[in-house]
């Protein structure tokens, strides 16, 4: 009887497929895209310090210290006795128009020009101070945080002048431009810009200047002469407007008319100017000697805030003042449709500040390093 066959126990062994190592034609390789370039490597510059930062370099320090008091807290310099010179004529025609009025008034007449002349005083008086300040010149009392700030730098200034801070008070303006201002005798107002945007050495520099026009005695007198100038000022208003109105009136009657009105005022100008010698006339040059002194007094203010050692501070703040001045140009010009706007000669000579180069010319003296002796 045969056997069956005998089979091997395991099947035999077939060689594997290995996928292919690369692509073929069925399977196309995927795109290279190229690669984003790698930005270049700038050195790192860090940005500049906050005003508030202490390494900022008009930064001062103002840690509380002994404070030697000056003998002389007031003076009167030449631009104080100069402006009240020029506003003598102002006061003449004043007293002249105050005394017309008196005569209403028929036996106290005297009193009446008394109580006008003695109202003066109202200019140191604080009540009458502090409502100037609010109503005509638009400031407000500072606010405790806000007092924070102003206090240790005022302290400084007046402790390297020599002056006692208490004596003045600080005021500010809700604005956001970069001012300042010092009025009747013991106002000092600056803008909340310059409080909070300045650094306390450039906000110092500005205060030490408003200092210079109460020092200097710029301040009270060039309020008491506009004090004093006040009812002739209104009576020139009042002349002004009654001419409008009866020249629009004579209108009305033809060439005949107008001539009437002209020789009428004509008349009764050339008799005032002869009945006061032709103290009228000096009146039309005096605007232009107050902004020549007013010039001169800014000039003085400047140089007892460089004195104090504030000229590097004063000069970078005189640089962002012109700044200003030339965006508000540059506004104008483009709101006048492109074209220049510009100063006339007039306009300049009634300029109260010296132009920007003028003001940096006078604090050269003070910016320059002192040579060792």
């Amino acid at each position: 009887m045969t056997q069956p066959p005998q089979y091997p126990e395991q099947p035999p062994q077939y060689p594997q497929q290995v996928p292919p190592r690369y692509p073929t034609a069925q399977t196309p390789p995927p795109p290279s895209y190229p690669t984003a370039p790698i930005p270049p490597q700038y050195p790192h510059q860090a940005a500049p310090p906050a005003p508030t930062d202490p390494a900022h370099p008009h930064h001062i320090n103002t840690d509380a210290r002994r404070i030697h008091l000056s003998n002389q807290q007031r003076r009167t310099d030449a631009t104080a006795v100069g402006n009240l010179l020029l506003h003598l004529p102002n006061f003449l025609c004043s007293l002249f128009v105050v005394g017309l009025v008196a005569t209403f008034f028929g036996d106290f007449a005297l009193v009446v020009i008394l109580l006008w002349i003695a109202s003066g005083a109202l200019v140191f008086h604080r009540p009458t101070e502090s409502a100037l300040a609010r109503h005509l010149l638009r400031l407000r009392y500072p606010t405790p945080q806000e007092r924070a700030k102003l206090e240790p730098v005022w302290r400084e200034v007046t402790a390297r002048a020599g002056v006692e801070g208490h004596t003045y008070e600080l005021w500010v303006e809700d604005s956001d431009g970069l001012n300042a201002v010092a009025a009747a005798g013991h106002i000092v107002g600056v803008t909340r810009f310059a409080m909070n945007q300045l650094p306390n050495g450039e906000l110092a520099a500005v205060l030490a200047h408003e200092l210079g026009h109460h020092v200097g005695g710029h301040a009270w007198s060039g309020l008491l002469g506009y004090w004093y100038a006040l009812p002739g000022r209104l009576a020139w208003r009042v002349v002004k407007a009654l001419s409008t109105i009866a020249f629009h009136v004579s209108k009305a009657f033809g060439c005949f008319g107008v001539a009437f009105v002209i020789l009428l005022v004509g008349g009764l100008a050339f008799a005032t100017i002869s009945t006061l010698y032709g103290l009228p006339l000096l009146i039309l040059g005096v605007p232009y000697a107050l902004a020549a002194v007013g010039r001169r007094s800014e000039l003085r203010a400047d140089e007892h805030a460089a004195a104090l050692g504030f000229a590097p501070m004063l000069a970078a703040v005189l640089d962002k003042l012109h700044q200003q001045e030339q965006y508000e140009q540059a506004s104008l010009t483009a709101r006048n449709g492109g074209v220049p706007v510009e100063e006339g000669a007039l306009s300049r000579l009634l300029s109260s500040h010296p132009d920007h180069h003028t003001r940096l010319h006078h604090l050269q003296p003070y910016l320059q390093p002192q040579r060792p002796y």
